[in-house]
């Protein structure tokens, strides 16, 4: 399987880092770091995520990594990494 990311996703990456930056450039950089590693892990395991309903035929999946959610969707050659948010975001 391949791992795609979409624009929000990666979007959402800058997104998170700028904010935690502001407070501290180590922490944003480790967790940045452990949220694009996070999917390699999908290659192996695609349905480990807990399954989200209301996508109809789409099998879109979430995961957490440390406060952070995931969301991925999975079809049969690929993974597509969709969004991520921290827990307390609002969504």
């Amino acid at each position: 399987m391949q791992i795609f990311w979409t624009n929000k996703a990666s979007d959402d990456l800058v997104r998170l880092y700028e904010f935690l930056a502001l407070i501290n450039q180590a922490a944003a950089a480790s967790i940045v770091q452990a949220l694009t590693k996070a999917p390699l892990q999908l290659v192996q395991h695609p349905h480990m995520g807990q399954k989200i309903d209301g996508f109809g035929e789409r099998e879109v999946r979430r995961v957490l990594v440390s406060n952070y959610e995931m969301r991925y969707e999975v079809d049969k050659t690929s993974i597509y990494i969709l969004r991520i948010w921290h827990i307390r975001e609002s969504r």
